[in-house]
């Protein structure tokens, strides 16, 4: 609870700050302690009670689908280009395979999906079913999750935007610390503050 508390207080500071044009995201960012990115790398998917947006989400699959923006294989020859390449993965949030073309799509698009992140997963991403019921459950449980991802110690991820309220930023914050605290090796040992911010703010540091 004493947590809870010292996110609500750090969210009305931030919300006395000037207020912008556009409505701004809120990071929370997570310091890490005695932890090795290489050795106790963090890669999971978190599901969060409260959306923060609908994310831009594209698939490989075998055959064009009304639900979402399809690659399919005839498409792969145009992605030779690097720079087209880029582009694709830089114009979606979040891609989603058939798992019969994944051995394709990861010798195609790899190179580019793997170090950002955005490769299709097992855990959340590879399909067999390709039914418009299938990929709409899906689009909506990818919308409702955020991935934490460690390249380094500290971890920063959206939690919600400026105009949501802030019982349900501090809940989906909740959900993320309770998460991280679950994978680390030495849990809360590991986590050595955490910070809040929206884009133009300056983070409010929290000690846990």
């Amino acid at each position: 609870m004493e947590l809870q508390e010292e996110l609500k207080k750090a969210l009305e500071e931030l919300r006395k700050e000037k207020q912008r044009k556009f409505d701004q995201t809120a990071d929370l960012i997570v310091n890490l302690q005695k932890f090795n990115p290489k050795k106790d790398s963090v890669n999971i998917f978190v599901s969060l009670p409260n959306k923060i947006k609908d994310k831009k989400v594209a698939g490989f699959l075998e055959v064009r689908n009304a639900e979402i923006e399809t690659i399919t294989q005839e498409d792969f020859r145009k992605y030779s280009d690097k720079k087209a390449l880029k582009k694709l993965v830089n114009n979606f949030d979040f891609f989603i395979a058939q798992a019969s073309l994944m051995p394709k799509v990861a010798t195609v698009f790899g190179k580019v999906l793997g170090p950002s992140g955005k490769m299709p997963s097992p855990q959340l991403g590879i399909i067999a079913s390709t039914d418009a019921k299938a990929i709409a459950e899906l689009k909506d449980k990818i919308n409702k999750s955020t991935k934490l991802r460690t390249k380094e110690s500290s971890i920063k991820i959206p939690i919600g935007k400026y105009s949501m309220d802030d019982k349900k930023i501090i809940e989906n914050i909740m959900v993320i610390y309770n998460s991280l605290l679950k994978t680390l090796p030495r849990q809360k040992e590991n986590i050595k503050n955490i910070e809040i911010k929206f884009t133009m703010s300056k983070p409010k540091k929290i000690k846990v």
